[in-house]
């Protein structure tokens, strides 16, 4: 057989229930004077009266396991025991404020069913008991107002609060998308600066490692260089970090540019191996994202070149004027070997691509004439070309 749930009330659930009961007890007391009767009933059916009456007011405790079925019946019982309003209003109370709308409805038809007959033998009642017909369906009606009232104010409510845990998850979610994109930001600027240095670190510690029979100022000149290249990469280190870690109220921190390169092509050269530049374009200057991003290509090519074909002719060729685009160009004179090939996996072209797509350019990498070749375009707003002079 199956069985109801348990209704498990609060405190408060029970403070209110209780409340309810004391109401429906008073208001059948306080009332019971103003209810006409015709004749005298007999004192055994006042006890009966009230003792029903009191059967009601105990049964206002069930109305929220059983809110529909304690409505009817008292609403039906209601018609011949005056002791029975007050519970009757509770119980409508408890459906309009807790059940569907048809089931409300079909509970108010029931309720307001006797009232087109009472309308019609209006004229041949006395004023006392139309008085008191009117007063009887005024209250009905006042409690399923009242009930219809709570549940919309307790579904508002529950729908701020809804909409406060969408906004409060919505927020989670920016935040930690927030973070990945930290961490997203801190691996292309870790790949792209410290990669290249720990590459011209790599050239010369093999450089010492194979070239056993180099002097003595070969060697100290090789050591010098890297401990050049470590000191600087732990500056650039830092510099990566501190502009993870600024606030924007705070100003931006220096940032690589495009008029850098040149210094970044003098580095690589120091770790061997012909490299011809050309550009870039001097004034006026491309936008701080548009030139920090031509710089990171650069950057990651030579690195790449370093690592897969060392030793090549790399040719680095940048390009472009305002109201247009900027082009940089890396290409290699050698094709990378396949044990070197294994290495990168990849990573560091797609993190380029990357940075060309969220600048609004696009980057394209492969084997070109018998080398490789990077190719970049990146836009150039003519309204900095306003700005720049």
């Amino acid at each position: 057989m199956h069985r109801l749930p348990p209704v498990h009330r609060t405190r408060r659930d029970w403070a209110a229930d209780l409340g309810l009961l004391v109401f429906a007890t008073c208001f059948a007391a306080v009332s019971s004077q103003s209810v006409p009767v015709d004749g005298d009933p007999g004192p055994a059916w006042r006890a009966a009266d009230q003792l029903v009456g009191g059967l009601g007011c105990a049964a206002v405790l069930l109305r929220r396991r059983w809110p529909t079925q304690l409505a009817v019946v008292l609403l039906v019982a209601g018609s011949q025991a005056h002791y029975l309003t007050g519970p009757a209003m509770v119980a409508l109370f408890t459906v309009a404020a807790s059940r569907p709308w048809r089931t409300t409805a079909w509970v108010a038809a029931l309720a307001f069913a006797p009232l087109p007959v009472v309308l019609w033998h209006l004229p041949e009642l006395d004023p006392e008991r139309a008085s008191s017909a009117g007063t009887y369906f005024a209250l009905l009606a006042g409690a399923i107002g009242w009930g219809l009232f709570r549940r919309s104010r307790r579904q508002l409510i529950a729908s701020l609060r809804e909409r406060a845990e969408l906004a409060e998850a919505d927020a989670e979610l920016r935040a930690e998308r927030a973070r990945r994109e930290a961490r997203e930001e801190i691996a292309r600027e870790m790949h792209d600066v410290l990669g290249h240095r720990l590459s011209l670190l790599s050239v010369h510690a093999g450089a010492l490692e194979f070239n056993t029979g180099a002097s003595r100022d070969e060697i100290t000149s090789a050591a010098g260089v890297i401990r050049e290249s470590a000191h600087q990469a732990l500056h650039d280190l830092r510099e990566v970090i501190g502009v993870l870690r600024a606030d924007p109220a705070d100003g931006d921190r220096p940032q690589p540019e495009l008029a850098d390169l040149a210094r970044l092509v003098a580095e690589a050269r120091t770790a061997g191996g012909p490299i011809e530049l050309t550009g870039p374009p001097g004034d006026p200057a491309p936008p701080p994202l548009v030139g920090r991003t031509a710089y990171r290509i650069v950057q990651e090519a030579l690195t790449n070149a370093r690592k897969h074909a060392p030793g090549a002719a790399v040719t680095i060729r940048v390009t472009g004027h305002p109201a247009a685009r900027l082009t940089v160009e890396v290409r290699n004179a050698a094709p990378p070997s396949a044990a070197l090939r294994q290495e990168g996996g990849g990573q560091g072209l797609l993190g380029l691509a990357e940075r060309a797509r969220l600048a609004g350019g696009e980057l394209r990498a492969g084997p070109a004439g018998g080398g490789f070749l990077v190719r970049a375009w990146l836009p150039w707003p003519a309204a900095e070309m306003e700005g720049g002079r």
